[in-house]
């Protein structure tokens, strides 16, 4: 069970000045995510989830409050937070012309891996991540399961302690997809990986994630598993998530879910 604090936050807070004034995205979000832990964080669209996410994955500086994560205060060590988490992107970041094994080799020595051990970790991934028999192909001739397999192989190369995930099924199959949830289940179960993961799909959300966190409006609205925030917004724990997060903002989250996948 989760115990430990794997990453908190206090007051964070991100405004950006306009022509017009100051606009406050995220106005004060307080977290707090432990180890082994799979948290949903979820949102309408313009709540501030990545605008939040951004911060925690250092590409974007708070303007308020503070963070710490993975044992590395935000504001003052961002590269200390950087050599402990992985963040995979809803877009990717593979070139399509080049090999998987180059992609997974390039990254290895981006993180300072002598070469030898860089393709010894690609080998290791590949086979973590049944892409062994794809290594040689280029990452433009994958399926879009394939690819997010890449993408989150690319996130591990590093060994990190936290995994930031992005939307990571938007576009798959709900067989691919239903992959991907096992292989997220197994990240943690078997390296004890803490998962913070952003999702449109309520039904992703009350597979994967031990709990959640709704936010709307820059600030967080509502948090608790998916079973107490049923009970408390929806009037009983066999509510759907989507009435649920309906009641907690007022908002659907995508006009169409895409069919349910089996867990």
């Amino acid at each position: 069970m989760p115990n430990q604090p794997s990453l908190t936050t206090s007051g964070l807070a991100r405004a950006f000045p306009t022509r017009r004034g100051t606009v406050e995205a995220v106005r004060g979000i307080d977290l707090t995510v432990r180890q082994g832990e799979i948290l949903g964080f979820l949102g309408p669209n313009g709540a501030g989830k990545t605008t939040t996410l951004r911060m925690l994955t250092t590409l974007l500086a708070p303007t308020g409050g503070s963070a710490t994560v993975a044992g590395h205060d935000l504001v003052r060590d961002p590269a200390g937070v950087r050599t402990k988490i992985g963040y995979v992107a809803q877009s990717g970041g593979v070139d399509p012309a080049v090999p998987v094994r180059e992609e997974l080799v390039t990254q290895g020595r981006l993180y300072r891996l002598p070469r030898a051990e860089a393709a010894a970790r690609a080998e290791e991934l590949a086979a973590d991540l049944e892409l062994t028999g794809l290594l040689d192909r280029p990452c433009g001739a994958l399926s879009g399961g394939q690819r997010r397999r890449l993408d989150i192989a690319m996130g591990l190369t590093h060994r990190p302690e936290i995994l930031f995930l992005d939307e990571p099924t938007t576009g798959l199959d709900p067989g691919s997809r239903a992959d991907l949830w096992e292989l997220i289940r197994r990240l943690r179960a078997e390296h004890g990986m803490t998962v913070f993961l952003t999702t449109h799909y309520l039904d992703e959300a009350d597979a994967l994630a031990d709990r959640l966190v709704i936010v709307d409006g820059g600030r967080v609205v509502a948090e608790g598993t998916a079973a107490q925030l049923k009970t408390e917004y929806g009037g009983s724990p066999d509510a759907t998530l989507q009435d649920t997060f309906i009641a907690i903002t007022g908002r659907g989250a995508l006009p169409h879910d895409p069919a349910p996948v089996a867990v």
